[in-house]
């Protein structure tokens, strides 16, 4: 086993084999994502040299979101819409990876957490997880979540978890097929992620990269007008005066 250390970035790398595993390492704030970490995270994801991708998130949790005392101290917004530009791009790049990716979402995967899922293969979670979109009782519309979301639940389930801002059990997310599999504890979620992404990176190389361009093709979503307008929507909410009152309420409360 190899890895390599970043002095700076506070997104970890590592070889086990043939996976690369990446890991989201702010314990502290949740991993709650700045825009450095989400251009630091691209940049992982795009030079990718195992056979599969594993990532996960250090701590107690896998990622609680965005970093949103960044955005509360931007009053125009240009944190909010830099923060959605770099979780779309770390999106689409892990769709667009010839690998298999699986994400170990243990403990918490909310707003742009939850929104990584959809760049990858298989999600684990476990059975206490608190997973979902929380983010329309801010001001700010998941909507760059939408496209990816749908092509994994029903279009009735991937409505309620946009529209809703509840959060859901990690049991729940595995019975609309938000996750893939739900462990009961978790600790267990990444072992039995890495067992998973192990056996994804043994199969052969090209057929997997093949297969999976093949399925980008079939949901629609290998053409980036989709992803684009998506994001657009997100961003034109950003820098309003209702974001701004219910980020100013919500840390209000906070004090």
């Amino acid at each position: 086993m190899t890895s390599t250390a970043h002095s700076k970035s506070l997104i970890g790398r590592e070889r086990r084999g043939d996976v690369c595993v990446l890991t989201i390492n702010r314990p502290d704030r949740r991993n709650a994502l700045t825009p450095d970490m989400l251009h630091d995270l691209r940049r992982e994801i795009t030079t990718t040299d195992g056979r599969a991708l594993l990532l996960r998130g250090e701590g107690r949790v896998f990622c609680s979101g965005f970093d949103l005392s960044l955005c509360h101290q931007s009053a125009d917004g240009s944190v909010m819409r830099s923060l959605l530009q770099g979780l779309s791009d770390c999106i689409t790049a892990l769709r667009d990876l010839p690998v298999p990716v699986v994400i170990a979402a243990h403990g918490g995967a909310i707003a742009g957490g939850c929104a990584l899922l959809g760049g990858c293969d298989f999600s684990v979670t476990d059975a206490t997880a608190q997973l979902g979109y929380p983010v329309v009782r801010l001001g700010i519309s998941p909507a760059v979540s939408a496209p990816f979301l749908k092509n994994a639940l029903t279009f009735g389930h991937a409505r309620e978890r946009l529209l809703d801002s509840g959060l859901i059990s990690g049991l729940e997310a595995k019975r609309i097929g938000l996750a893939s599999e739900c462990c009961a504890t978790p600790e267990e979620v990444f072992h039995r992620s890495l067992a998973i992404t192990e056996m994804l990176a043994s199969k052969p190389p090209s057929a997997m990269a093949v297969t999976r361009r093949w399925l980008r093709e079939l949901d629609g979503l290998d053409q980036p007008v989709t992803r684009e307008q998506a994001l657009d929507v997100s961003l034109s909410r950003t820098g309003t005066a209702e974001e701004a009152t219910r980020l100013a309420s919500l840390f209000a409360k906070l004090a």
